[in-house]
């Protein structure tokens, strides 16, 4: 058992896109569809209840793999602080699962969903295979990502607006800022903006640093507007009724 916690890991190394990384992927998809189910069934209480659940497995998941690294003696200040973009949606995401703060929904599920799931898609397990800790880890946290906006929305009733899409791309600018300039300062790569990662993403299609920070604003925009897509068009279909009215 404890081998499966080891820092050096013997067993075989992950998988891309492998069945280990397929299930993964199919679990994810399966829970985020539960949700239509639970819309129908959940009262108040319940909602409160699973929301909690979701915090508790959230929190515990994170606060492991930090307390692994430590364990480990690999934690330091170039990798783990909490400042690359799914580490952030970690805590406004629990945040938002006890307050129901709509303010951080709106960034939660621009960024939650569309940062966490390019990380499930070319996933930084370290090349940590099932059934080790880390790769766990990894799908748990980013799963949790994606399906927990996607629960305050179909569940809760939560829904980004146009607002939403600006502010969000307005304040994730803003905060790149700040980012580079602690990069530059101590050594690190947070929001791969001082070079592109060592494991292989999507952001190996792209040009070479620095250019491809000015290709990620335009992917940034296009998936932003892919997830605000469905609400436009409901939006516009329903204006389209009343105008007929």
């Amino acid at each position: 058992m404890f081998e499966y916690f080891a820092l050096h890991y013997t067993g075989e190394s992950f998988d891309l896109y492998g069945p280990g990384h397929l299930i993964a992927l199919a679990v994810i998809t399966l829970f985020c569809f539960s949700f239509l189910y639970l819309r129908k069934i959940f009262n108040e209480k319940q909602k409160q209840n699973f929301r909690y659940f979701l915090f508790t497995i959230l929190v515990v998941d994170e606060l492991a793999w930090h307390t692994w690294a430590i364990y480990w003696g690999v934690w330091n200040i170039q990798t783990m602080l909490p400042l690359h973009m799914c580490s952030i949606m970690v805590w406004l995401s629990s945040y938002m699962l006890l307050t129901k703060n709509y303010a951080v929904y709106e960034l939660v599920y621009f960024l939650g969903i569309g940062g966490a799931t390019q990380a499930l898609l070319t996933p930084d397990a370290s090349g940590y295979g099932f059934p080790h800790f880390r790769a766990f880890q990894t799908f748990i946290g980013h799963g949790l990502l994606v399906a927990i906006p996607i629960y305050m929305t179909v569940v809760e009733g939560f829904r980004p607006t146009l607002q939403s899409f600006k502010r969000v791309f307005i304040w994730t600018n803003l905060y790149m800022i700040p980012v580079f300039f602690l990069n530059l300062a101590i050594g690190s790569n947070y929001l791969f903006i001082a070079h592109k990662p060592e494991f292989p993403t999507l952001l190996n299609l792209l040009a070479p640093w620095p250019w491809y920070i000015l290709q990620l604003e335009l992917v940034g925009l296009a998936i932003l507007f892919i997830l605000y897509f469905p609400f436009l068009m409901k939006d516009l279909r329903i204006k389209k009724q009343t105008v007929t009215i």
